[in-house]
């Protein structure tokens, strides 16, 4: 009997997209694939197997399987024993647009989330402040108002600065010496 099991740990299978897989017997770039099958992307597919229990009437353990899809770039190598998938370049385009797609609408639900939680707080402080201090919407109001006063006295004063450092020109400045006689 021979030892076919090694010689199928110590290959690189990559899979094709028409089902047909390649065998390769040495690392290799993932740049060389690709160079061989222009249009194509190598991704590593890792398969990942999670049990997890039931809570149905059998009462036994379900196990759920899923395949993970990793780019890879093209200067990364190869592995033996490893397995690989062609994917075409449209593909890529397509799981790129879905992932910014999925990360925008997560930060929109959190920022939504956010906004009502602030909400929330606020109503909850401003029936407690408007019962105690009837008075505090002019302080607020009196308090943008010097805000805005303040900036633009500052942006006045660096206006005023700007036009003066324009119209000087730099002169030398020399000190007189005194040299005292011996």
């Amino acid at each position: 009997m021979g030892n076919c099991q090694a010689a199928e740990v110590a290959t690189v299978v990559i899979q094709h997209p028409g089902g047909r897989v390649e065998r390769l017997y040495w690392p290799t770039s993932a740049a060389d694939v690709m160079k061989s099958n222009p249009g194509y992307h190598v991704a590593l597919v890792t398969l990942y197997v999670s049990e997890t229990k039931t809570d149905g009437g059998g009462g036994g353990a379900g196990t759920v399987r899923f395949t993970r899809v990793r780019l890879l770039k093209p200067r990364d190598m190869l592995l033996l024993g490893q397995v690989y998938r062609l994917i075409t370049s449209q593909e890529v385009a397509k799981a790129l647009r879905q992932r910014k797609y999925e990360k925008l609408k997560k930060t929109q639900a959190e920022s939504i989330r956010k906004q009502q939680q602030q909400q929330q707080q606020q109503q909850q402080h401003g029936t407690n402040d408007q019962c105690t201090d009837p008075a505090r919407e002019e302080t607020e109001e009196d308090s943008d108002a010097t805000h805005q006063a303040t900036n633009q006295e500052r942006d006045r004063q660096k206006s005023r600065t700007q036009v003066a450092a324009r119209g000087r020109h730099w002169r030398p400045s020399l000190q007189s010496i005194s040299e005292a006689g011996s």
